[in-house]
This record gives C-alpha cells, structure tokens and sequence, in this order.
C-alpha cells in the first residue's frame, strides 16, 4: 500500500511537468514540440487545429506510451483521424492518460479552413475528464484556436492557444493549463526544414523550442530539438513507405531521465513524401 501510495504522488507530480497527454505524437516530440510554424499530420488536431486543411487526404494516427520512464502509471495513448472535404477539413481524436488510480481522458473535434492556399485558420473543441478513484469524476468543455500562415512558399508561421475559455475542472482554476504557442518553420532546402517556437503555460515562464528535420533519403528522416522550461533534449526518426509513416523519438527529462516513444500514421493518397505532397496540393514549386 506504501508503494501504491508513493506511485500516486509521483504521477501527480509529474504528469504536468511531463505534458505528456498534451503532446502527442512521436514526431512532434522529435522536434521538441517546435511544430506550431509546421502542423503537418494528423496530430495537429491536438496542437494547432488549422494545419489539418493543409492536408487533402485522410489520415490516421496512432500514439502509444505505454511506460514513460519506465513508470506505466504514466501510460498515455492517443488516436486522430483527418478527413478532408471541399469546404475545409475536419479532425477528431481522443487521448487517455494514466492509469486505475488516476485517470485523463478527453474527445476532440477539430475543422481548419484553406483559405487561397495561404492561410489556414482552424478550431478545436474538447472534452476533458479526470477521475481519481475514490474520489469520483468530472469533465470540462473548452475550446483551442489556430492559424498558419505561408509568409513565402517555404516559410510558414503559425500559432495557437490552447483553452481558449479557461476551463477547468469542478471549483478548482487552472486544473487545465492556458497555453499560448507561436512559432516559424522554414525549409531551408527541400529536404531540410528549421523549426524554432516559443510557448508560454500562462502560470510559468515561457519556453522555447527549436527542432530541425533532414530527410537523408526518401524514405528516411532525421530528427532533433531542444527547448528550456524545462530543459529537454530530443531526437528521433522517421520512416516513410508508401501510405505509411513510422516514428520513433527519444527525449530527456531532467528528474526522470531518458524515454522513448513510437508512432504510426497512416495516409490514404498519393504515395510520396508528406512535404511533397503538400507543396503540390498548395501549388508550390
């Protein structure tokens, strides 16, 4: 029962500084969470709901952490899936963090707007629940809202704020961070792109993020970032073929050490390389 106990107090301690169940995806993670400027799969619909209209085909995306640090109380998972339509794009996915003790869960609904193929504004809305047991259970409505711009063919800027309406649970504030991001990706040449963001929880000091990807070859990308408040050290790789991207990162904590996380998104379309496709659904050259 002591251990138990002990277990508990770490996972509350932690799971706000680890944001894991704020963050998914294995390449987002890679890039050190720099990706507000980028948005380009599927598990935007989690961090900036307006890159999902860049995208012109459906996709699916699967996140699986099933023992960050070692510790399964921290397992988290999510899925999403994006379809486009002609007036816009919609998204939905859901997230459950922790374990019997305690639990998150939350369903999201997202839709992103391309407009002229250079601005692309989206929305999220989110149903967050937390359950302690013995405790009971309770849920928030809240809503996230993004924006991305294409300020030249290979520059882009975007941001996004997350909890729009400071929505929390039961009598208690800020149980749900406010979180504002903003941040530019640039492609240095075709297959290299910088990412550097800067985010700001409205309770600490803000973060920033940096993260750069080099596609060696084809099939195979490189990846690396880092960022402050916390310091984090991360890297990753991803492997692309035909409709299918696998992703894998590896990132520091500075209290739980080293972990490692994986994921798979699906893409029913043209089979190339995800930028590739972009830039010619945009009619970029």
């Amino acid at each position: 029962m002591l251990q138990l106990f002990k277990e508990f107090l770490l996972v509350l301690a932690f799971s706000s500084t680890i944001c894991a169940q704020y963050n998914p995806g294995a390449k987002q993670v890679a890039l050190a969470n720099s990706d507000a400027g980028l948005a380009d799969d599927v598990f935007c619909i989690f961090t900036n709901p307006a890159g999902l209209s860049q995208m012109n085909w459906r996709e699916i995306g699967i996140y699986y952490s099933p023992a960050p640090f070692g510790f399964s109380e921290l397992a988290n998972a999510f899925i999403a899936y994006h379809e486009p339509l002609t007036f816009g794009s919609f998204g939905f996915g859901a997230m459950t963090y922790g374990f019997d003790l305690y639990r998150e869960s939350k369903l999201n609904a997202a839709f992103s707007y391309n407009y002229q193929n250079k601005f692309f504004a989206g929305v999220s809305l989110n149903y967050h629940t937390v359950s302690i047991k013995g405790y009971g259970s309770t849920g928030s409505f809240y809503a996230d809202a993004g924006g991305l711009l294409y300020l030249a063919d290979y520059i882009r800027w975007g941001f996004c704020v997350h909890n729009l309406n400071h929505a929390s649970f039961g009598d208690y504030e800020d149980q749900i961070p406010v979180i504002l991001n903003s941040g530019m990706s640039i492609d240095i040449i075709d297959s290299f792109t910088l990412n550097a963001a800067l985010e700001k929880d409205i309770r600490y000091n803000a973060s920033v993020l940096f993260g750069a990807e080099y596609r060696i070859i084809k099939y195979l990308s490189l990846r690396t970032g880092f960022s402050n408040e916390p310091s984090r050290y991360t890297a990753g790789a991803g492997i692309h073929y035909s409709f299918l991207n696998f992703d894998y990162a590896v990132f520091t904590h500075t209290d739980l050490g080293i972990t490692h996380q994986a994921g798979l998104t699906i893409s029913f379309g043209a089979e190339e390389p995800r930028r590739d496709k972009i830039r010619r659904h945009l009619g970029i050259n």
